[in-house]
């Protein structure tokens, strides 16, 4: 047991199955699955996330129905997965973990593009994201649910997983049925609340009819989805209850949002308090008196989770995202290694990553779904070089650390006398707080490897070279470009300041200014609209203006939707599909907009500010110089082409690898 955390690492027994220590692997979609096949690199996931100090990890949703043919999932009923399964489970198992499958059916509910032909749903109601129609199951069709449920559990039981757990929330299709808004049913299965949850507690008789009392059932149900005729806090309590007087369900935990406008809330980040449906989740397990309590939802850090233990909140402490990020967390955690984890930023990436069909990614973890996460260090080269590094941001310090544990003599260069890069600007931002957790953990690292920094100045190529470098990587960031719609006799002005610009002017400003700060959003990223959210702290009204028709258009849907719910509660105009012209009416606070698809201009008046987030152009006044002195350049982030934090981590550490 741990002296710093010995709540978290203590046993636990659930359903006659011990559990080492308190730590969970929430479910969190891979996309590791190849055809509906088991591969080695989902087992290969998991097992890290068990040797690194998880004890119980649930898997992403299986396929377990006859209908159910999702290629991304793993197909439980074919039988050429039956030995992969039980490698699957015994690579967990061998580190004295446990498995634990997902029981879900999305139902009408689809956050991807496009409508589901093959939705079933409890009522032919539309889906309010997709306005997807489902076909409504007869009551035949519901009841046979729970058997084919509780035959595939059994087939994963036989296979050596200790237990499933139910997806009841977020919308999906046990949700459809518990809430009055999508379930207008009139047989055994619609009507009132004990008829909307007939289908769960059926499932769960039937789990324990079939796979007997050492078999772990869990239950995530819907605490709060924000939808009217939702579910609400009372009828979570209701649901609760119910399950709880059924006597099945071994641990209980709770999910927020639905298919809908709250998609976000069950994917929370740090523009709101972090643990934030921790006390909602302790009233609602009053109504469960004696069952084991998961607690969920934006716990980072092994001192919430013994706190939370400690305050009675919960019994088990369910990790998602941070286990994504850092594999070996609990294992860290247990041997007072905190400061080495590599914690979670809460951006997002990953859903959006796996949402957009690519695999589970990570800004902070490059290496995610690699064979070996856990305490990962690189193997030492037999060739050292000189390598001189050009900026202290994300890429730059990836590649910085990684190359220097490798046994290479590394110096970086940064302009800034702090690392980070503008990413330090933007932990500096609403809700970008979590972000100082990626340089902060590179330079701890660079520091024990004993890379020398430079910080400051600006290097000039003459810098670079006096170290003698056998190889220059350039990571020196990129700069916003000059917006097209404005002349160039106003580049000295300090009305159209960049937004990087406006956004390092107004860190720490509290008071507020009359008249209209317009920012023109020419770049779609949260960096523009965390700092549209400090423009409207200092500014009485803010006007964001975009060429296209919305705002947030690369950020993922959990996001967006939060960025519009923040934005329209700041009192945020928007103004999609326009473009500023400059004329002589600025002089006078007068901006005309004009609308790309040809309709009328519109005129904003008392504009005492116009920003502008535009593409970036890449930083490379050095590289002339440095090719010319035939010296070998590699060009990484944002210096190869303006992208994301998620590019910069991962060129760098693939280029920390191969020099």
């Amino acid at each position: 047991m741990s002296e710093a955390y010995p709540r978290l690492f203590s046993p636990l027994e659930l359903a006659g199955v011990r559990l080492r220590n308190r730590i969970v692997h929430a479910s969190m979609s891979t996309r590791y699955v190849a055809g509906g096949a088991v591969t080695d690199r989902l087992i290969s996931y998991f097992a890290n996330r068990a040797r690194g100090g998880a004890a119980m990890l649930v898997t992403e949703p299986l396929n377990l129905l006859p209908r159910q043919r999702n290629p991304q999932k793993v197909s439980v009923l074919d039988p050429a997965n039956a030995p992969r399964l039980q490698r699957w489970a015994a690579a967990v198992r061998a580190h004295d973990s446990h498995l634990i499958a997902q029981i879900q059916d999305p139902g009408r509910g689809r956050h991807q593009p496009g409508r589901s032909h093959e939705a079933i749903g409890a009522s032919p109601l539309p889906d309010d994201l997709s306005w997807t129609v489902p076909y409504a199951l007869s009551t035949e069709e519901v009841a046979a649910l729970s058997v084919d449920f509780a035959r595939a559990a059994r087939i994963l039981q036989d296979a050596g997983f200790s237990g499933v757990e139910i997806s009841a929330g977020h919308g999906h299709l046990f949700h459809q049925f518990l809430a009055a808004r999508s379930n207008v049913r009139e047989d055994c299965y619609g009507g009132d609340l004990a008829a909307r949850a007939r289908l769960l507690l059926e499932l769960l008789a039937e789990l324990r009819r079939v796979c007997g009392k050492e078999f772990i059932i869990g239950v995530k149900l819907p605490g709060e989805d924000g939808m009217p005729e939702g579910i609400d806090l009372e009828t979570a309590a209701q649901i609760t209850a119910r399950v709880h007087a059924s006597g099945t369900a071994d641990y209980l935990t709770w999910c927020w949002g639905a298919h809908s406008s709250t998609l976000d809330w069950h994917l929370p980040d740090l523009h709101g308090p972090r643990e934030p449906y921790v006390a909602k989740i302790a009233a609602l397990a009053q109504h469960a008196p004696g069952t084991v309590i998961g607690a969920l939802g934006l716990i980072t850090d092994p001192n919430q989770g013994e706190r939370l233990l400690r305050e009675g909140a919960a019994d088990l402490i369910m990790l998602g995202r941070p286990l994504v990020t850092d594999a070996a967390w609990g294992v860290k955690a247990v041997s007072g290694r905190e400061a080495d984890i590599r914690y979670c930023v809460s951006c997002n990436t990953c859903w959006g990553a796996i949402v957009g069909g690519s695999t589970l990614a990570c800004d902070n973890n490059p290496r995610v779904g690699s064979d070996n996460e856990v305490d990962w260090q690189p193997e030492r080269t037999t060739t050292p070089k000189k390598i001189a590094i050009v900026g202290a941001g994300p890429a730059g310090m990836e590649a910085a650390w990684i190359a220097a544990a490798r046994g290479h003599e590394v110096t970086v260069f940064g302009a800034s006398t702090d690392v980070g890069g503008k990413t330090r600007l933007h932990a500096a931002l609403p809700g970008g707080e979590s972000l100082s957790s990626v340089y902060d953990y590179q330079r701890l690292r660079a520091d024990k490897v004993g890379v020398r920094f430079v910080l400051g100045a600006r290097a000039r190529a003459a810098d670079v070279l006096e170290v003698s470098p056998d190889a220059v990587v350039l990571a020196s960031g990129s700069t916003p470009a000059w917006p097209a719609w404005l002349p160039d006799e106003y580049r000295d002005a300090e009305w159209f300041p960049d937004v990087r610009t406006v956004a390092a002017r107004l860190l720490g400003r509290r008071t507020r200014e009359e008249g209209v700060a317009v920012l023109v959003d020419e770049d779609h990223t949260a960096f523009t609209y965390a700092t549209a959210e400090l423009l409207a702290r200092c500014f009485s009204s803010v006007v964001l203006v975009s060429p296209r028709e919305g705002v947030a258009a690369e950020e993922p849907l959990v996001n967006r939707q939060g960025i519009q719910r923040r934005l329209a509660a700041l009192g945020v105009q928007l103004q999609p599909w326009s473009q500023p012209i400059i004329d002589e009416g600025i002089a006078e606070g007068r901006l005309r907009l004009r609308d790309v698809l040809g309709r009328a201009e519109r005129v904003i008046e008392g504009v005492v500010l116009v920003s502008h987030a535009t593409a970036r152009v890449p930083d490379l006044d050095l590289l002339p110089t440095l090719r010319a002195a035939g010296v070998a350049v590699h060009r990484i982030g944002d210096s190869k082409a303006p992208r994301s934090l998620l590019m910069a981590t991962s060129e760098g550490y693939q280029l920390g690898l191969q020099l």
